[in-house]
Parts: C-alpha cells; structure tokens; sequence
C-alpha cells in the first residue's frame, strides 16, 4: 500500500505539472477553488462509509464470524449508494447558483454538473475500498487507484492533444469528463474485484450462532459513520464556505483578480502537492493502523495498543522531520524543476516546518478512529474548520495570500494538538519529546549540513555537465543518507522499531507479535503494563 501510495502521489504531482502547463496558474487557481466547493459534494457522499466499513469488517474478521462481515457488506453497500446519489443529484441541481453566486464564475456550473456523475461511484469504491483494508488485502484497491489516475491522466493528455491555449470554461470543462470517466471505470473495476474476492474467499470465515442480524449491523453502521459524517458535514461546508471567502478577500487586500488566482494555484495547486508527497508512506500505514487497532481493542490489549502508538507517534516524527528539512533544503531546486515558478518554490520553503504536524496529525486521527473516538474526532474538526473560516474572514483581506498561510499554520497546529492531547488520554501511552522531536530535529539538521558539504565537493564538480534532475535527485538521496544516520547515531532510530512494522505485514502478525514486540520505551512503562494486564 505504501509503494502504490507513493506512486499515486508521483502520478498526481506529475499531472499537477502538465495541467498548469497547458492551463496556467490562474486555471489552476479558478480549478481549485472548485475543487474546495466540490469537497463538500464528495464529503456528503461518503459520509464516513469508508471508516464505518474497514471498522465493522474488521470486528467482524476478528470475532471469526462471516455472517456479520456479509451483513455488513449488505448495509454498507446500500448506504453508499443512498448518499452517492443524493449528493449527486444536489449538485446537479445547484451547480448553477452555486456557480454564480458562490465561486463568482459563471463557467464552474458546467464542470460541477459533470463532476456530480462521479460521485456515486466515488461512494461505492470507498466502501469497497474499506472492506480491502480490514481483509489485509489493500493491494488490490490501491492497483485500481492507481490504475485509476493513469486513466485519467491519459484521458487528459488525449482531450488536450488538439488544444494549444484553452479558455479557462473549456479548460475546467475536459479535466471533470477526464475525472468523470476515469472515477466512473474505476469503481466498476472495483466491485468486480469485489466480487471475484469474495468468492474466493468465500468460506474464510465459518458462520457462527452469536452472529448480529441484519438489522443490529445496520445500527452498528450507523452509529460508526454518522457521527464521522456529521463532523465531516460541518468541517467541509466550513471548508467550502472558507474557498468562497477567499477570492472576495483577496479581493478587498487590492490584488487584480488574474494575479491572486494565481498566487492561490502556486500555494494550492503546486507547494502544496509536493509538500504533501512524501506523506503517501504515513498515510498507507495509518490506514493499516485502523483495523489493527480496531482488533486490538476489541480484544482489549491494551498493552499492544500503547506499543503501537509510542511506536507511531515516534516514527512518524522521524520521517516527517526529516522531510521537512529536505523541503527546506532543496525548495528552490524542487519549484524550479518541477513548475519553474519562484512563488511555488517560495511557498514550499513557508510550508516545510509544518510538515511534522500535517504528517503526525493523519496517524493521530487513524488511531482514534480505531479506538472508536468518531465523536471526538468530530469535535475537533468542527473546531478546526470554524476557525479556518474566522481567520480567513479575518486575514485575507488584511494580508492576501499570506493570511491563508497563516491560517494554515493555526488550523493545523490547533487541530494536532488537540487530537494529541486525546489520543493521550483515551490512551494513557507516555511519550518522549526528546527522542521523538529533538534528536530527529539535530540529525535533520546535521544530515542538511553534512549534504550541502558533501554536495560542494564531490557532487557539484563530478555532475557538473549532468541534467539538473540528476544531481538534485542525487543530492536528496544524499541528504535523507546521511539524515539516517545521524538519527541512528542519536538514537531516535532503533532496529525493534523497523522489525515492529515488518511484522505488521505478515499474514501470521496475530500469532507472532507477543509481549517482545511490544517493548515499551522506559522500564516504568512496562511496570504500568503488568499492572493493567
């Protein structure tokens, strides 16, 4: 999951690049901000169906009984498709006012009304995609995902092959029949695969006499998703109405309306997916930490449970600091290569010290959702987007762009403390903020040192005649080398931590992961252990 999550994430920045070289920055923007408003369609359709579904399939799974997993499969296919299709019909409906009043484009309503086909079958491949994730068999979703944006990268490249300069109407119009038909083959191909695994694995799980009617399940299902739904609701209309506001205070700061359409597409069509990039590896293991944990706490262990979130709260700094140190070092070589703009590699230099609280927060939010903390979660998201909106109110027509960028920092670092501070509490785990944050932060730094060295005197003169790709590909490799390292050196890096997620995927991780594999980082930890066992 994490290597096709990681491709994903290379084949959406690399389409990212073409599209704003075939439409512009100012397209980009004017595309994002539908996609802001549309985010809002596509929550309503899902409506939490992806989580409801791994969270009951797995309790099904882990109690041994088929007869719940079916039921469950049966109520959460009909919910999908029940909000698939009445978010659909919603927007086809309002496209138009939504269009016009709403994005202040007139020329959005046709691709709104296009995308809106989409969304049932985005609906029903979250559902299936949570059915492959609780079964330990997401390779098969993740190939149809990735299956899917290469479609819909063809599809793209094939409408625009005749197109030299497009308007922004025609432009939007042929990137949502591209999304449209590509989601739409997508999710057939996923309910045959479906289909086909089900059968196969037909008689894995032995029907049992305790097993839930149909009717219980569908309760369970529901008190699972609609309080994710609710929460989802409230932060994506919040989310919507914040995407609506910034073009009118971009407006007021007194920025023409080409010039700051196109500082949003720099900051939210192109820093943003790189900066996002690499968190395709944390975001494959947070959704495999659902189910885990999930089954974990339905057998209470709460011993594991702790184990598993000291090691994901550590590992998941690691990495993301030490991403952000290489989005700090290399911005420059990274927005000139990739968009040739100066203000997107501007922007992922403002944006790389928060990649440890974006990336943290993603495996924050997986646990509590195994833990069963929807409503929570819920909260802390409504907080989230509401405060997104007061301070884009507030900042954007006093600060332009740099007033959503402050509004990113507060929102984000709000949200993962909170979420923080309950995964915590629910969990009683004990963590280490010297270990976890401050030696990865000095190996960052000294793996930047060390490479910049290192890249002076031995990698500049060597490819100095080389294509640029080369040596700044070179040059990070180096970089994350040596940031390696020094992490291992300090100590922020252990071999138990590497062998712990190995046996997270091994078919037998039930029988062979055991009191050894969930060492917890000081001896009074483990004395607490004991004592809750």
């Amino acid at each position: 999951m994490g290597a096709f999550s990681v491709l994903m994430r290379a084949l959406s920045v690399s389409f990212q690049v073409y599209v704003v070289s075939r439409v512009g920055a100012a397209t980009s923007g004017l595309s994002a901000l539908i996609a802001g408003v549309f985010g809002f369609a596509v929550t309503l359709a899902l409506s939490g169906i992806q989580l409801g579904c791994t969270r009951l399939v797995a309790e099904g799974v882990g109690m041994g009984d088929g007869v719940r997993v079916r039921n469950t499969l049966i109520c959460a296919v009909g919910y999908a498709l029940f909000f698939g299709t009445l978010s659909a019909s919603c927007l086809f409906a309002f496209a138009e006012p939504i269009a016009r009043y709403g994005l202040q484009h007139p020329e959005t309503a046709l691709p709104l009304r296009i995308m809106a086909f989409t969304l049932p079958a985005m609906a029903l491949s979250a559902c299936l995609s949570g059915y492959f994730i609780a079964v330990r068999r997401v390779y098969k979703s993740t190939f149809l995902q990735v299956g899917e944006q290469l479609l819909r990268i063809l599809l793209t490249v094939f409408l625009f092959r005749d197109i030299s300069s497009p308007s922004p109407a025609h432009a939007l119009s042929l990137l949502a029949r591209a999304d449209t038909l590509s989601c739409i083959t997508a999710a057939l191909c996923m309910l045959a695969l479906f289909l086909l695994d089900r059968r196969r694995h037909a008689d894995e799980l032995p029907t049992v006499s305790t097993t839930l009617p149909l009717r219980a399940v569908a309760k369970h299902l529901l008190a699972v998703t609609l309080p994710v739904a609710v929460s989802a609701y409230a932060r994506s209309g919040l989310i919507s109405l914040e995407h609506l506001l910034l073009p009118i205070g971009l407006a007021k700061f007194g920025q023409e309306e080409g010039a700051a359409l196109a500082s949003y597409g720099a900051l939210q069509s192109m820093a943003l997916p790189v900066v996002l990039f690499p968190a395709a590896l944390p975001a494959a293991f947070a959704n495999l930490l659902v189910p885990e944990v999930t089954e974990s706490h339905v057998r209470g262990e709460g011993a594991r449970i702790r184990g598993m979130i000291q090691r994901v709260l550590s590992l998941a700094l690691l990495f993301a600091i030490g991403v952000s140190g290489i989005m700090m070092s290399f911005a420059s070589e990274l927005g000139g290569l990739l968009y040739g703009n100066e203000e997107a590699a501007h922007f992922i230099r403002l944006l790389a010290p928060l990649i440890p609280v974006m990336y943290l927060d993603s495996a924050v939010d997986a646990m509590l959702k195994g833990l069963g903390q929807q409503v929570s979660s819920m909260g802390i998201n409504i907080v989230d987007a509401s405060l997104s909106v007061l301070l884009v109110w507030i900042l954007v027509p006093r600060l332009g762009i740099y007033g959503y960028l402050i509004t990113i920092y507060t929102t984000e670092l709000v949200n993962a403390a909170l979420s923080i501070l309950r995964l915590i509490r629910v969990s009683r785990v004990h963590v280490f903020p010297v270990r976890w944050v401050l030696k990865p932060a000095l190996a960052a730094l000294g793996g930047a040192s060390a490479g910049a060295l290192l890249s002076r005197l031995l990698i500049a003169p060597l490819l100095s005649t080389a294509p640029k790709i080369a040596s700044v590909s070179l040059r990070i490799a180096m970089t994350a080398a040596l940031y390696l390292i020094f992490a291992a050196l300090l100590g922020a890096l252990r071999k138990r931590d590497m062998r712990w997620i190995l046996h997270l995927f091994r078919k037998d991780s039930e029988k062979t992961v055991t009191s050894s594999h969930t060492d917890i980082d000081s001896a009074s930890e483990t004395v607490y252990n004991k004592g809750i066992t």
